[in-house]
Parts: structure tokens; sequence; C-alpha cells
């Protein structure tokens, strides 16, 4: 039940945004406000890497760099829920952002864990390119636009 619920939640906002941003037609606000959250979702997990890198190893400074560049749809639907309850008035499109900011999210996780097991291979002495140390780009694509939740949100 709990998968369902948390799939038809999803459903919900891709479903919402996707009519908000139908209603309102691609205009050059929504644009803008769409490209500067899709930049957002790159820039916040590569500046946060190499602060996390001071106190943490490769791993865990890239897996929360990449949560802290994605975001969270039950902080979305509270968020927006409080500008409501607020009087303040937002684009439905916004929930598109939360969809595009999913994706880079997950990449910018991988690229920044493929870089630290490059860095611990060169600090531990390996080879540099040896078997098993590269990520495919295609892979990484793959997974991050096909996995159950995302691939619902691109879908509605």
């Amino acid at each position: 039940i709990s998968k369902f619920l948390s799939l038809f939640l999803l459903m919900a906002i891709g479903l919402k945004g996707g009519m908000a941003l139908s209603v309102s037609g691609i205009q050059p606000q929504i644009l803008l406000g769409l490209g500067i959250a899709l930049l957002m979702a790159f820039l916040v997990p590569a500046y946060t890497y190499p602060l996390l890198r001071l106190r943490t190893d490769g791993y865990n400074a890239a897996a929360v760099a990449a949560t802290y560049g994605s975001v969270s749809a039950v902080t979305f639907i509270a968020a927006g829920q409080f500008l409501n309850n607020q009087g303040v008035e937002f684009g439905g499109y916004m929930a598109v952002a939360l969809v595009l900011m999913e994706s880079p999210a997950i990449i910018m996780a991988v690229a920044l864990a493929a870089h630290a097991r490059g860095q611990a291979n060169l600090q531990s002495g390996a080879v540099p390119g040896a078997a098993g140390d590269k990520v495919s780009m295609k892979s990484v694509l793959h997974e991050a636009f096909t996995d159950g939740g995302h691939l619902l949100l691109l879908g509605s």
C-alpha cells in the first residue's frame, strides 16, 4: 500500500504540473524559472561536494551533495501548502521544476561517486582506467531517467 500511495502522490504532482504548464503555455518567465531550477540541481551538488569532502569520504560526500541538489516531493507539497496558507500565489508549473531537478541530482551523484572512486584508486596506487573503474554515461543516464518513480513523474 505504501508503494502505491507514493506512486499515486508522484503521479498527482506530475499531472498537476503538466496541466498548469499546458494552461499557462511556455512563456519566457516560465522557461527562466525552470532553467534556474535545472541549473541549481547541478550547481548545488557541485559546490557542496568539495565542502562535504572536507569532513567525510568521497562516496558519502557525493551522496549528501546529490541529496541537497534534489527536491523531496513531500517537502515540495509542504512548501506549496505553506504558500497557500499564507495567501502567496505561485505558478503551478513549479511542479515541473520538481521533475526537472530529479535527474541532474542522480547524474551528479553517480559522477561525483565515480570521481571519488578515481581519487581513491589513485591514492591506493591502482592503475587508472582499470577494469571496473569506469561508469558509462549511457548507463548513468539510463538509470537517471528510467527509475520507477521518476519515470512516472516524467510521464505524467
